[in-house]
């Protein structure tokens, strides 16, 4: 199980495993945002996975002076996949 940043609640088995998809599947390449919400939203509770890879610090949103925003992983989150024993796919 990871560490867990500061007032971040840890992410059940189920959950951590869904979070290592999440970040295997943004590690290639950063992500609209809008792409990131269309292929990770939930609405079920027990499913916070964009939530709580935003929470651990494993993903960040940024955005340029003008244009879209992106979600990238962080080098935390670069560290998780692969204490994870996920390797990064090629884009």
């Amino acid at each position: 199980m990871p560490k867990v940043a500061t007032g971040a609640a840890a992410p059940s088995e189920f959950t951590d495993d869904l979070i290592l998809d999440f970040l295997g599947w943004l590690a290639p390449r950063p992500r609209l945002y809008a792409e990131v919400m269309e292929a990770w939203r939930t609405s079920c509770p027990r499913l916070t996975v964009w939530e709580d890879a935003v929470d651990l610090g494993y993903v960040v949103r940024r955005r340029d002076d003008v244009g879209p925003t992106f979600v990238d992983i962080t080098p935390l989150g670069r560290r998780r996949l692969e204490e994870g024993g996920r390797p990064v796919r090629p884009a």
